[in-house]
């Protein structure tokens, strides 16, 4: 595809990288990645992610804005007060960039429209908050062959990592988290959550996106990255696959 003199305006200071240049940035245009939330982490991975060039970006999510979620979830504003998120981030991601098409799914994906939603992207980006999405959405990118950027964060920590079907040695999400933790400990609406953590975090998770979509640099495939932010601390662990994982034991 060619780009017009707008959109390699719009596109420049990304294009000008020399690890990325305008093939990069066709592959961008030409992607199509699925949202799981349009909340705290959503917001920033969608935002970045329109603002970037990404062609197609599906956004799933059943709830509506409410006045708790103005303090991190940065898609919405006073006014989307009631509204389903989902039609707040269209109008907002098209304001930033309308050469993005925006699908906002306003439901919660399960069963087979979750496995038929997952099939049509390219990219899966888990900003879901509990495990029962987690791991449902792990186990339908597996099944379809489908990268997952994985990210959590509450109270003043969070962690990103990404599970590639495609690469043998990539670990899957349930391989991390075999059993269900603690819903209730695990929540922002029961522990809290300072609102720049999932900046960061839905940011890395963008950041991710982009690199597993262009083959820009190394992805965090087989490393879970922690970032605590009481002591402004990065660290990075080594993930291996569970022999024994009733999700991705059986992959050839």
């Amino acid at each position: 595809m060619t780009f017009d003199d707008n959109q390699l305006l719009r596109y420049s200071r990304q294009i000008m990288l020399p690890a990325f240049g305008i093939e990069a940035q066709e592959k961008l245009q030409q992607a199509r990645v699925l949202i799981i939330g349009a909340g705290g982490l959503g917001s920033p991975v969608a935002l970045y992610l329109a603002a970037a060039g990404i062609g197609t970006l599906s956004i799933a999510d059943d709830d509506l804005v409410e006045l708790t979620n103005l303090q991190r979830q940065i898609l919405h504003g006073n006014n989307d007060i009631g509204r389903p998120k989902v039609e707040s981030a269209r109008d907002q991601l098209t304001r930033i960039n309308p050469e993005c098409q925006v699908i906002p799914i306003p439901r919660r994906l399960e069963k087979d429209d979750l496995e038929q939603q997952v099939e049509q992207a390219d990219l899966v980006i888990d900003g879901s908050d509990n495990f029962v999405t987690r791991f449902s959405v792990n186990a339908a990118c597996f099944r379809k062959g489908k990268p997952l950027i994985s990210g959590a964060a509450i109270r003043m920590e969070g962690q990103v990592s990404v599970f590639d079907p495609a690469r043998a040695e990539s670990p899957c999400y349930r391989c991390l988290y075999r059993d269900g933790m603690d819903e209730a400990e695990q929540t922002c609406a029961e522990n809290g959550v300072l609102a720049p953590i999932v900046g960061i975090i839905g940011s890395l998770q963008a950041m991710e996106a982009i690199k597993q979509l262009t083959g820009l640099g190394e992805p965090l495939v087989g490393r879970l990255l922690l970032f605590d932010g009481m002591q402004s601390e990065i660290r990075t662990l080594k993930l291996k696959r569970d022999p024994g994982c009733p999700v991705c034991q059986h992959r050839e």
